[in-house]
């Protein structure tokens, strides 16, 4: 489970409820506001953001904290490279130049960039790599990335990590989720846990202007050590009073980036010639089943012929129709993206989901597995009726719309589906404990493309724990198989993507077979632009980063490529 995600994703749905359009008065935009800047190029171009902060704004660019404002990582702060989910491709050299790893995967050996100045006109060197990750590793409260390893600067271009064990599969996190700080900044600070950083010191394209609990503005980085690099003067960070408002705010043309879901988008466009918006997909929408009776699940949904019999019983097509507005994209029974990494799904036949639903093909697996129609059309066995409950948060209305209309296919095959709605922590902590039979959650995004990600996190045994102990959103399903286990321990031994390719055509035959976590469809992922002020944002022809305004490090990428509107 990822809770910022969905969280995120939530935000779209109840500004998607939102249909009449005032006009909106929004706090701190005034004076940085996009809507008080001129069209055409100004020099002093200014776009606004909202990326989901609601009332008040607590200040904190503290690249190291979990409550970090969004823009401290990517837009302040750079790592060393950047990984495009949006995209299958190598990772995009930032703070250093090229990486190698020895052969057993414990020492790795990053050539750092030349000529790259800090904010305050510092110059950047391996020293400050070296610094970043040595304080990581010796303060666990700022290790949430279990990263193992010391650090060391051979030279003023050259950094060396080593690691305790072969550690191949921590690449992402070290190359590209950490925010690089100065060390002639943080060797001072007395409390790096509860450090805000105020007066933020980094290499990313903009720094800090000026502050509020309302909004807070950014400006150009003149010592960015990318030529030309930003072309936009300001960006401005809003809270709005609610998070309906975000659709009145767009129309009105006071935000210029925004993430949400806008019913009736395509007319909305129409009617707006300086808007746009691109859709990148990249959340699995799942039923995820409480599936291992050996450690505590109980119901149907144990019984993985149930769970096949679910995942050909559903009709996608029609729920992303009404669901998903039509902008979701098509699963893989993998749950590797299709549309973007194909090339890790070693059976073809695995490629997609199914766009219909194959009621007689359910309907056998049910009947091979013992499960008989009763009098009402509902099958059982062995005295236990198909009867399933199905758990989703009050509000989340695509959720709860998914599980009506798959209480109504499912009858078809003689599943009976129990939705209930309940409060966001309950759902949550019921999630952990394993206290549901089916529930609906979204697979998100990991370190990079690479499958392993996914797999070590959901389908690992040692990710998970009985029922009635936390799982920490990890392997909440409770799945357990040897098979994967192993494959999963091969596959993080080696950077050889064929070896590993082949150990997750393991790990694929074995959940496309056991099912723990049934996909739905990947859902929508829409990003809106205003594009009268600046141009060069993402788009669905160029997805060249991962546009949601949520979304940390891709957001320095965008600000420093979009352009004044000429």
């Amino acid at each position: 489970m990822s809770s910022s995600l969905s969280g995120t994703r939530r935000l779209g749905l109840a500004a998607a409820t939102m249909l009449s359009v005032a006009t909106l008065a929004l706090s701190g935009c005034a004076g940085g506001g996009g809507a008080s800047n001129d069209a055409g190029g100004s020099e002093n171009t200014s776009v606004t953001v909202f990326n989901g902060a609601t009332g008040t704004i607590s200040e904190n660019f503290n690249p190291f904290s979990s409550t970090a404002l969004q823009p401290t990582l990517g837009v302040i702060f750079e790592p060393l490279f950047w990984y495009n989910a949006a995209s299958d491709e190598p990772p995009t050299p930032l703070l250093a130049e090229s990486f190698e790893w020895n052969e057993d995967g414990t020492q790795l050996t990053i050539t750092t960039r030349e000529g790259v100045q800090w904010s305050d006109g510092e110059p950047f060197t391996a020293n400050d790599v070296a610094f970043t990750f040595n304080l990581v590793n010796e303060t666990p409260e700022l290790n949430t990335t279990g990263l193992a390893a010391t650090a060391e600067a051979t030279d003023d271009t050259t950094v060396v990590l080593t690691f305790t064990e072969n550690s191949f599969m921590q690449e992402p996190s070290v190359l590209g989720n950490r925010g690089i700080v100065p060390e002639h900044i943080w060797k001072d600070v007395a409390d790096p846990i509860t450090e805000i950083n105020s007066d933020p010191v980094g290499t990313g394209p903009f720094k800090v202007k000026d502050f509020t609990a309302q909004s807070y503005l950014l400006e150009k980085n003149d010592l960015y050590w990318e030529e030309g690099k930003p072309a936009i003067n300001e960006v401005r960070y809003i809270s709005l009073d609610t998070a309906d408002a975000a659709t009145g705010a767009l129309l009105a043309g006071e935000v210029d980036w925004m993430s949400s879901f806008l019913p009736g988008l395509e007319q909305i466009l129409a009617d707006n010639e300086n808007l746009s918006y691109v859709n990148t997909p990249a959340l699995t929408a799942s039923i995820f089943t409480c599936s291992n009776e050996a450690l505590g699940c109980e119901g149907p949904q144990t019984d993985p012929a149930v769970r096949q019999a679910i995942y050909q019983g559903i009709d996608r097509e029609q729920l992303n129709a009404l669901a998903g507005g039509g902008f979701a994209g098509t699963a893989s029974p993998t749950l590797v993206l299709p549309e973007r990494d194909a090339d890790w799904i070693a059976d073809p036949a695995n490629t997609e989901t199914p766009a219909n639903a194959d009621v007689e093909g359910a309907r056998k697996v049910l009947e091979d597995a013992g499960w008989v129609e009763g009098s009402d059309g509902i099958r059982e066995k062995d005295g236990e009726r198909l009867s399933l409950g199905i758990q989703t948060v009050t509000g989340y209305s695509d959720f709860i719309s998914l599980n009506d209309a798959m209480s109504q296919q499912l009858r078809d095959v003689g599943i009976e589906l129990n939705p209930t709605s309940i409060t966001y922590n309950e759902w949550v902590n019921n999630l952990n404990i394993g206290e549901y039979q089916l529930t609906l959650e979204s697979i998100g995004l990991q370190p990079s493309n690479n499958p392993y990600y996914s797999y070590e996190k959901w389908y690992n045994s040692a990710n998970t724990t009985p029922v009635g102990e936390s799982a920490l959103n990890n392997n909440t399903s409770r799945y357990s198989n040897p098979t994967v286990d192993e494959a999963l321990a091969v596959a993080r031994s080696t950077n050889d993507e064929a070896v590993q390719k082949e150990q997750y055509g393991i790990i694929q035959e074995e959940i496309v077979r056991d099912m723990p976590y049934i996909p739905i469809y990947v859902n929508s992922l829409l990003t809106e632009f205003n594009t009268e002020r600046a141009t060069g944002w993402p788009t669905n022809e160029d997805p060249y980063a991962l546009a949601a305004t949520w979304k940390a490090w891709d957001n320095g990428i965008v600000l420093k490529n979009i352009t004044p509107a000429q």
